[in-house]
């Protein structure tokens, strides 16, 4: 006598995994997610355009609270920093300022509270 299989107990197949939505979470999502928190927040924050005559290296945004000042660049999860920026980096850490290298927001929650 033949036996009939439960289809129920099937493993799915590989292709269902690969049709899974995945989020990408880009550099632009950061630096919403770092404005609109630190609006909340009550920071006094600004973006740093670059484009032609900009100084290289410099952050995506500088936020000012209380007297205390940060110079902020975020980068997706999987980004890293240019050499111009490691250098602007190291600049203002050797004057005794902030540098937040941000890849998530929560980062950033721990830092500022």
């Amino acid at each position: 006598m033949m036996q009939s299989k439960n289809t129920s107990q099937r493993r799915p197949t590989k292709t269902k995994r690969k049709n899974r939505l995945r989020i990408k979470i880009t550099e632009k999502d950061i630096k919403n997610q770092v404005k609109d928190y630190l609006d909340i927040m009550g920071w006094y924050s600004f973006p740093i355009l670059q484009g032609l005559g900009s100084f290289d290296g410099i952050p995506d945004r500088i936020a000012i609270k209380n007297g205390r000042t940060i110079y902020i660049e975020c980068k997706s999860p999987t980004g890293t920093q240019r050499p111009a920026q490691i250098e602007f980096e190291r600049n203002i850490n050797y004057q005794k300022g902030e540098y937040l290298l941000i890849d998530n927001l929560d980062e950033l929650i721990k830092i500022i509270g």
